[in-house]
């Protein structure tokens, strides 16, 4: 202890006042580091037991790490003296760091509680409505969540700033106009705010959702905080507004069950006997693993002009394997009839009446005919 107080006897005024935090802070930054990895193995060893700790853990690693120096700073700082002239601004900084890690902090614990349900509801499964009905309320909320985090965060922040508090002191007086030139501005923001909060709660979309949007047929991807992603067929990508969702209609093939009837439509004459027709059809169906083996039909569902019009009714368990079940089943049957029955394809009939008899033309003066059907021809003598 002598020897403290004689190093800050010899000590320039500047160095100091300085020189209790510059001693203190270094056995605190020792023991926050401590601190950190003891309660990092701790956590760890909790993650076998519960995935949820883990996830928590594995996000909040990093700002955890950078809180707990922070805080150690912040305790060492409060030893300098009164006098020094950067106490303020240093303090200021301090306080901006330590609110900027605390939201981050608080922002990825929401992030681990979201990404430890979403791997307590895996959606590689068969029937995997209730993990991606889950999952899409967990990202939506967790999302609408850590924004408003950081929307408190950024605004404690500003806060700290004598100068914006005196500027919302002097806008307070105008606070009609200005709420309703805000609410015009952040209108779009603010109403997908909204409409992410109706997508979480009442769910017309989930992850993994096939749906037909802007006449496009696709499969949700990514739900953020202000538009959907549909993953289209041929790989293209449909950005979507929040907004879109809740006021447009759209069609959602899985909203309760991943099960569609597929349709194919055949023409074929009249004569085509349809019980053959029927057993290819069922051949057809057993033939692939993407049938679910519920029902295959077959109907006539139009009596055209000049052909009939069939309709196949198959059944598959995704709208992929409806896809793929409906062309198979389509080039099957045109084989079978092609191979069967070539004559009963449509084709277009017409009925030639018999021409009618010629009537007799007089013989007349002409020469008469010779034997073997042969016109005799005379030529006039002409001189020479």
């Amino acid at each position: 202890m002598n020897a403290i107080e004689q190093l800050l006897a010899s000590s320039p005024p500047f160095l100091a006042d300085w020189l209790p935090a510059l001693l203190l802070a270094l056995p605190l930054l020792i023991l926050a580091e401590v601190v950190f990895r003891v309660g990092r193995r701790v956590v760890r060893r909790a993650a076998q037991r519960a995935p949820m700790v883990g996830s928590v853990g594995r996000a909040i690693e990093v700002p955890a790490h950078w809180l707990l120096h922070l805080l150690a700073l912040n305790l060492a700082w409060q030893q300098v003296a009164p006098q020094v002239a950067a106490q303020a601004r240093v303090e200021r900084i301090l306080s901006l760091l330590l609110i900027g890690v605390m939201t981050w902090l608080l922002a990825r614990v929401v992030h681990g509680v979201a990404r430890g349900v979403a791997e307590a509801h895996p959606t590689a499964v068969a029937d995997n409505l209730a993990a991606r009905r889950i999952q899409t309320q967990t990202l939506v909320l967790s999302r609408t969540v850590q924004g408003l985090v950081v929307l408190i965060g950024v605004s404690l922040m500003l806060m700290t700033f004598p100068a914006v508090r005196q500027i919302g002191t002097s806008l307070l007086a105008s606070a009609g106009l200005v709420g309703i030139v805000a609410g015009f501005a952040a209108r779009p923001v603010l109403g997908n705010l909204i409409a992410g909060l109706q997508i979480g709660l009442s769910q017309p979309i989930r992850i993994d959702d096939v749906v037909i949007v802007e006449n496009e047929w696709g499969v949700i991807e990514e739900i953020t905080g202000t538009y959907v992603v549909v993953r289209i067929w041929d790989q293209r990508r449909l950005v979507v507004p929040l907004q879109y969702w809740i006021e447009k209609p759209f069609q959602n093939w899985t909203r309760a069950t991943s099960e569609l009837i597929g349709t194919v439509f055949l023409w074929v004459d009249y004569r085509m006997p349809l019980a053959p027709l029927r057993e290819a059809l069922q051949q057809a169906c057993e033939k692939t693993p993407h049938w679910d083996r519920r029902f295959a039909l077959l109907q006539v569902v139009e009596a055209g002009e000049k052909a009939m019009q069939l309709r196949c009714l198959v059944t598959a368990a995704s709208a992929p394997a409806a896809w793929d079940l409906r062309c198979h089943v389509r080039e099957s049957l045109i084989d079978f009839i092609q191979r069967e029955y070539p004559g009963y394809l449509p084709r277009h009939r017409a009925e030639l009446d018999p021409p009618e008899p010629e009537a007799s033309v007089p013989v007349g003066n002409g020469p008469p005919p010779v034997e073997g059907g042969a016109v005799e021809m005379q030529t006039p003598n002409t001189p020479s």
